[in-house]
């Protein structure tokens, strides 16, 4: 068991497809990471599941790999840390949450605005640039900055947990410049292609930090730095103050216009 505990989940999974599925059962999403270094010991420190099911699990992936000898996968003594129920926030990581939560309100309208999108016309072009100016000012430059430049930093960089979420940020540009062109050249198939992929991205984007990383990130931080941590985004939202009001009406206005994604426009 302990050279499978040390070996990269990726090359584990090419060499037997169905740990995938045991992993995702547990969600742990290996399969889809675009990076897939990680130990699989490392990836048990991370997501920090219950010792029953962590005993569960490796249990199933041992008579996977294994599957002519039974290996005795021991039950983890200590607390778990990751408990039933919301994850826990330290302060400044519960700021960036809240931030997720004004973001998703935009994603949940993002079929709707698609349903009527039209870059023939003026309103249709205003809506649009109006939804990039939102990512670019909110999603990345208020909020994706605070966790480049400062949260980020307080770890090491080479961690592929780290790498999985700045490959998420780039990727997330990269749909938005699509977008910009796409309005910019009146292609209404173009742009509602990469806004579906941004707002795919994005979704699970934030699902991995509420749930995954930020709760890692809370039980290796002293209280020190996460003090600093509060200093630190209070000062990089100071200057955000104008971006946050426009933010706030973008959002709103969507609501107004769009409802709820299930329930359509109100």
């Amino acid at each position: 068991m302990d050279k499978i505990m040390q070996g990269r989940i990726k090359e584990l999974i090419v060499r037997h497809p169905k740990v995938g599925d045991v992993l995702a059962e547990f969600g742990v999403a290996c399969v889809t990471c675009a990076v897939g270094t990680c130990l699989l010991k490392d990836i048990l420190e991370i997501h920090r599941l219950a010792p029953e099911d962590e005993q569960r699990m490796l249990t199933r992936i041992a008579e996977i790999v294994y599957p002519d000898r039974k290996v005795v996968v021991p039950l983890r003594k200590s607390e778990p840390q990751k408990k039933t129920g919301e994850p826990f926030h330290s302060p400044p990581l519960r700021k960036l949450v809240e931030e997720h939560a004004l973001i998703k309100r935009v994603l949940a309208r993002i079929p709707g605005m698609l349903r009527q999108m039209d870059l023939d016309t003026t309103e249709g072009r205003q809506l649009a640039l109006a939804s990039v100016d939102f990512i670019r000012s909110f999603a990345d430059k208020c909020h994706h900055a605070k966790e480049e430049d400062i949260l980020f930093k307080c770890f090491d960089g080479n961690l592929d947990i780290i790498k999985v979420m700045l490959d998420d940020h780039e990727t997330g540009r990269a749909h938005v410049r699509a977008i910009r062109d796409a309005i910019e050249r009146r292609d209404t198939a173009a742009a509602v292609k990469h806004l579906k992929g941004y707002r795919q991205l994005l979704t699970e984007h934030i699902r991995k930090e509420d749930e995954v990383l930020y709760p890692w990130m809370d039980r290796q931080l002293s209280d020190t730095e996460i003090g600093r941590l509060f200093s630190a985004f209070a000062a990089a939202d100071a200057p955000m103050a104008e971006t946050r009001r426009r933010s706030q009406e973008f959002i709103s206005m969507l609501e107004q216009r769009f409802g709820d994604a299930e329930r359509g426009p109100r």
